[in-house]
């Protein structure tokens, strides 16, 4: 293996285990807020711009995610991978310091003040993120941001309210990346390579979801979780994803 390939591990795994000494508390506090949200059958709402749908993506639908967390995905914001010409780089990179952009995405939904906006941001500073947390403080939602907090800390925001997304949260959880995200110099280049912080907002995805679920367990909580139907002799895998679908699909009538 490269020296540079074991560098970036080296350099993921120092992350990984920075979230592990320093955010469980606030992954913890995190999950109760949202625990609270789904067990009251309403939403936990996850939102991004870019890079940072994947880890939306990652937890719904998906094997092992379950029903309770609603997905935020604005395509012109997602979806830029024809790189250029229709839906490319520069109007992605345009879209997501346009302010007032986030107030029209809010318009589309209908939400509740026992719902939670679960935001991820690397940087905390754009428009389209800052937008939606401040419309969802107005409904009275809890916002809790994901991100480069400590790393970002200084920042100029771009929004005219003169907040950045961690100033607005009222919960926050580092994901300890480096706010440049590639973390690895290369010969003869100014800029580095093998970003990290996919990884750490994964690392926290998953941290947190399992701490939902187990916060819902110990209260006796019914969680609908969509299987694997890749298992060989699993007979009632179908049902319980249809059952599960079902279940989202009841939850999200009128959202």
């Amino acid at each position: 293996m490269s020296t540079i390939a074991q560098q970036w591990l080296t350099n993921t795994r120092a992350v990984m285990d920075r979230i592990e000494q320093t955010q469980l508390d606030a992954i913890r506090q995190a999950a109760g807020i949202m625990a609270d949200t789904i067990q009251a059958e309403r939403w936990v709402h996850t939102f991004g711009c870019g890079h940072a749908t994947i880890p939306i993506e990652e937890m719904y639908p998906r094997i092992g995610g379950f029903v309770g967390f609603h997905p935020m995905c604005e395509l012109p914001l997602t979806f830029f991978t024809r790189i250029v010409g229709e839906g490319g780089v520069h109007q992605f990179v345009f879209l997501e310091r346009v302010e007032g952009y986030g107030v029209q995405i809010m318009k589309g939904y209908n939400f509740d003040p026992r719902d939670t906006m679960w935001i991820f941001s690397h940087s905390g500073i754009n428009n389209v993120n800052i937008d939606v947390a401040l419309e969802s403080k107005k409904i009275g939602m809890k916002v809790i941001a994901y991100g480069s907090a400590a790393a970002a800390k200084g920042k100029q925001t771009r929004h005219s309210s003169g907040k950045n997304i961690f100033d607005i949260a009222d919960l926050v959880v580092d994901t300890c990346a480096p706010i440049g995200d590639s973390c690895v110099p290369l010969k003869n280049h100014q800029d580095k390579v093998g970003p990290v912080s996919t990884m750490a907002f994964i690392t926290c995805v998953w941290m947190t979801v399992c701490t939902v679920a187990e916060i819902l367990a110990d209260r006796g909580v019914k969680l609908y979780i969509n299987p694997s139907h890749n298992v060989p002799g699993d007979t009632t895998a179908r049902e319980r994803l249809d059952a599960a679908l079902a279940e989202y699909k009841r939850r999200i009538a009128g959202v």
